[in-house]
């Protein structure tokens, strides 16, 4: 089936967190960590309240509804600094993702990063996981202030890589990607991920396709 659909599509549009790496699980510790520096309880909702928000909307959404007196710039390299050292050292790519990429690369595919972080940590995690040269095209939320599920992102990449969208095909793990990848005319695969488990019945029920794991691709195409 996928050497099928692959041989469709002329680019394989990935977001980065969940979906390429494993770094979801960072998140939550980081979020709470934050609130609790300005003596606060991160509320049970918040990361679902930010999914899908680029870097800087998730900054001023924080700003406006929980911490008022930072600012959105003070906030964002904050955020920074405390995810670097994960992003630079321990975050590693999901399995059998590098072997799909070796694949898509081998077959003359273009390969497109679509992430709502920020560029600093989207680059430094991977080149730090020998990944980074796999990509023709990398959009963070540094290029696009309008976050999933908008489709700005999506379109902004496919222009990057000069492909029209009826030939991309786009990896996301969180509901706001998969809409934002539908919203710009395109494939989409949901992917699981133990941080959005909650929401795997409902990605496999909007997206095209679906995977537990890249192995069960790596292993009919590779």
């Amino acid at each position: 089936m996928w050497k099928e659909i692959f041989q469709e599509k002329e680019a394989v549009l990935f977001d980065l967190d969940g979906t390429v790496i494993d770094s979801m699980w960072i998140w939550r510790q980081i979020d709470m960590d934050y609130f609790a520096r300005y003596a606060l309880d991160m509320p049970d909702t918040y990361q679902q309240e930010i999914e899908g928000l680029s870097f800087y909307e998730t900054a001023k959404y924080t700003q406006e509804n929980y911490i008022n007196w930072i600012s959105v710039e003070t906030m964002m390299k904050e955020w920074n600094d405390m995810a670097y050292e994960h992003y630079a050292h321990i975050v590693k790519p999901k399995a059998s993702v590098v072997q799909f990429l070796e694949y898509l690369k081998n077959t003359g595919h273009k390969l497109g990063i679509v992430t709502s972080n920020s560029r600093i940590l989207c680059h430094v995690t991977l080149k730090n996981n020998r990944i980074f040269n796999f990509f023709d095209s990398i959009i963070t939320s540094e290029d696009c202030t309008a976050g999933k599920p908008a489709p700005d992102v999506y379109l902004m990449s496919a222009e990057a890589l000069n492909v029209s969208c009826d030939k991309c095909i786009v990896f996301e793990d969180l509901c706001n990607g998969i809409i934002a990848g539908k919203n710009a005319g395109m494939a989409t695969v949901a992917v699981h991920d133990d941080y959005s488990l909650y929401q795997w019945d409902m990605k496999r029920g909007m997206a095209d396709y679906s995977i537990m794991s890249y192995k069960e691709i790596a292993d009919e195409v590779c």
